[in-house]
């Protein structure tokens, strides 16, 4: 029996690397779904939402599907990708000095079933001042993160302590993502070994 295909249902860079970092190859198929908050929604119901929403709308027949959405949560509020310049610098003003919390949901479909969690972790910023705010905004790298800014670059400054699952602020927490493709009956270490030389 061969080993089914994976996709990869998102169009994340970060994600591609970590889950090829993983040892896996795989094909992307980014869907487009409906990213709205509905009203009163906890972010944890949000993010799970939208990653089972990925994974089921990515997925094609005799594969399997990884779904996942992150959003940087303060408080109760969940702050998406900036809407423009000011948006994004008012995200990192707000974030200045505080703990927040990221959440990343993972899902993964089989076409029978989906398998989900959510991974929260906790980011500490330490104080960061306006000037500084302004030139991070102005190498373009928070436009298209969630919070208005990327942990694993230059963002990466600014966090000076981070409780919990370092790829999953990154956007897929890898080990969470081995466990749901292993309940699916996912055979991981095979798919890891084909086409690969076994060492002497």
């Amino acid at each position: 029996m061969s080993t089914p295909r994976l996709i990869l249902a998102s169009s994340s860079p970060r994600r591609r690397e970590l889950l090829a970092q993983m040892g896996f190859s795989f094909a992307v198929r980014a869907p487009s779904i409906d990213e709205s908050v509905l009203p009163n929604e906890p972010p944890e119901s949000y993010v799970l939402r939208l990653a089972r929403g990925k994974a089921q709308a990515g997925f094609l027949p005799g594969c399997i599907s990884i779904g996942a959405d992150t959003s940087v949560v303060l408080g109760r509020e969940i702050m998406g990708k900036p809407l423009g310049a000011a948006d994004g610098m008012a995200m990192l003003e707000r974030l200045s000095g505080k703990a927040h919390q990221v959440m990343t949901a993972v899902a993964v479909y089989d076409g029978l079933r989906c398998e989900s969690c959510v991974v929260a972790s906790t980011v500490y910023f330490r104080k960061i001042e306006a000037p500084e705010i302004r030139r991070y905004w102005q190498t373009g790298e928070p436009l298209d993160k969630a919070g208005g800014y990327g942990i694993q670059e230059i963002g990466g400054i600014f966090a000076h302590r981070l409780d919990g699952s370092y790829s999953a602020v990154v956007g897929l927490p890898v080990e969470q993502t081995e466990r749901l493709l292993q309940l699916v009956g996912f055979d991981t270490w095979s798919a890891r070994s084909n086409g690969r030389r076994t060492p002497d």
